[in-house]
């Protein structure tokens, strides 16, 4: 996956097909602003409750399962809409306690922290087979039971805090969903490690000491934008990225500095090296070294859970020839090349791929080879470079593949293809479109990768018959 995680609902064309598929003739349909009551029945992929008034479906942000709510509606569509938790009547039997709220809010990266842990595997696990079965319309694979997280807490490896003001001050830490214009202010996330917690207030504390004030992007005045911390879990490593408008102030204590000139509300842009520039991480035998801008999964332990249930699915026997797609800093394929006779990564961004030539040097790693290019106009010229492989393994982002790539991965005509996926639903029609070329899906597991959200990984078998 190149995306960053994010906790937003699913996609339109999802909420659609569920609204569809629920109710053909809906005859309650609600207005844009009306006010209602409702009892929750379910989760819709993304995380939202789903209620029904006469056929009509609703999208609640905030409700669960058994809760009984009143909601305002935000969106009102012919089959659907969305709406907004105004207050909980009668909470569900099955709700626990928040535990991280932040001034009287749960924390926005911990939507589903008020579901008990053992629901939360179960509605994902339902989820992905739903996906599949309905969206996707296939049947006759195994579905082997979700890996649960090794840790439900303090999990990140990377957190993304922006800069705010509450009374005239300065505050970091997260937007409340659907407000981009406040900001939490955020002590102790307890998604985060402590590390991270303290490198997080330790900047504030400085910022604060300086004068130095938010950006606000209603008038574009201010310096501090965001802060980016990303932690090497198993090295103990923690990096700091201080994103700013251009202004003169002095310098600050981080790692990296990224300055932004302009509206621009993400993090990418010029970026200066003021501390440890490449962060040290270690997976699996591998020690990796990942640049700021690199992609890598934010849970370090569940990666190696993830991609350990990669290789078994790819059944590498020492001689095999491994396309990785998408192959980011090169993870997957470095942590394959043992059991394969070649590997060969391919991806878009050029300072992964170098990220990835230095982690198959640094690991002693002969047998890998790495290519930058797009998985759409790459894959033919590496077919001509290498040949055809045996297997290929992909990770694409959360929008899955299109048609085109799906051409160019059916044309690599490998024997085994491994998808791994944070989107269920993307990897549905993904997959249709594999099995109409003749491949089988085989067996599919889901990954629990981040813990109190809705958000669902899983790996796909598919072997050509």
């Amino acid at each position: 996956m190149s995306a960053t995680e994010s906790t937003g609902p699913g996609r339109a064309d999802d909420v659609e097909s569920t609204a569809n598929t629920a109710a053909p003739r809906p005859s309650g349909r609600l207005r844009r602003g009306e006010e209602f009551e409702a009892e929750i029945d379910t989760l819709a992929y993304g995380g939202r409750g789903i209620a029904r008034r006469d056929g009509y479906v609703i999208f609640i942000n905030g409700g669960l399962p058994g809760d009984r709510v009143r909601a305002r509606v935000g969106k009102s569509k012919k089959s659907y809409a969305e709406a907004n938790l105004v207050q909980l009547l009668t909470p569900s039997p099955d709700r626990i306690e928040d535990s991280d709220i932040h001034q009287g809010e749960p924390c926005p990266g911990a939507s589903w922290q008020a579901l008990p842990y053992e629901t939360q595997l179960a509605f994902k696990e339902e989820q992905v087979n739903d996906s599949l079965s309905r969206i996707g319309r296939l049947e006759g694979f195994e579905l082997d039971p979700i890996v649960p997280a090794l840790e439900k807490w303090r999990y990140r490896n990377k957190v993304e805090y922006s800069f705010g003001e509450q009374e005239g001050q300065l505050v970091l830490g997260f937007h409340p969903r659907g407000r981009w214009d406040q900001v939490l202010d955020i002590e102790d996330c307890k998604l985060s490690s402590e590390a991270t917690n303290k490198a997080k207030n330790d900047l504030l504390d400085w910022a604060k000491s300086e004068g130095l004030t938010a950006y606000d992007p209603r008038d574009h005045r201010g310096v501090l934008r965001n802060l980016v911390v990303r932690e090497g879990r198993r090295t103990g490593q923690v990096q700091t990225r201080l994103v700013t408008s251009v202004a003169d102030f002095p310098k600050p204590p981080v790692d990296l500095h990224t300055t932004i000139d302009g509206p621009s509300g993400n993090t990418s842009g010029p970026t200066g090296v003021l501390g440890e520039e490449i962060l040290r991480e270690r997976i699996f035998d591998l020690n990796l070294q990942l640049s700021h801008d690199s992609f890598f999964q934010t849970n370090t332990e569940m990666a190696e859970q993830l991609y350990g249930i990669a290789s078994d699915f790819a059944g590498l026997t020492g001689g095999e020839k491994l396309f990785d797609l998408y192959c980011g800093v090169g993870t997957i394929g470095l942590s394959m090349a043992g059991q394969a006779g070649q590997v060969w990564g391919l991806e878009i961004v050029p300072d992964a791929i170098e990220n990835a030539k230095r982690n198959a040097r640094a690991n002693n790693i002969g047998n890998a080879h790495f290519v930058a290019g797009n998985a759409r106009t790459g894959t033919r010229p590496l077919i001509e470079r290498a040949g055809k492989p045996d297997v290929v393994t992909i990770d694409p982002p959360r929008a899955g593949l299109s048609a085109k790539i799906v051409r160019r991965l059916i044309e690599c005509e490998a024997k085994r293809i491994v998808y791994i996926s944070c989107n269920p639903t993307t990897l549905a029609p993904n997959a249709a479109q594999l099995v109409e070329a003749g491949y089988k899906l085989v067996r599919v597991r889901p990954v629990d990768m981040f813990p109190q959200t809705p958000h669902i990984e899983c790996v796909a078998q598919f072997d050509l018959t």
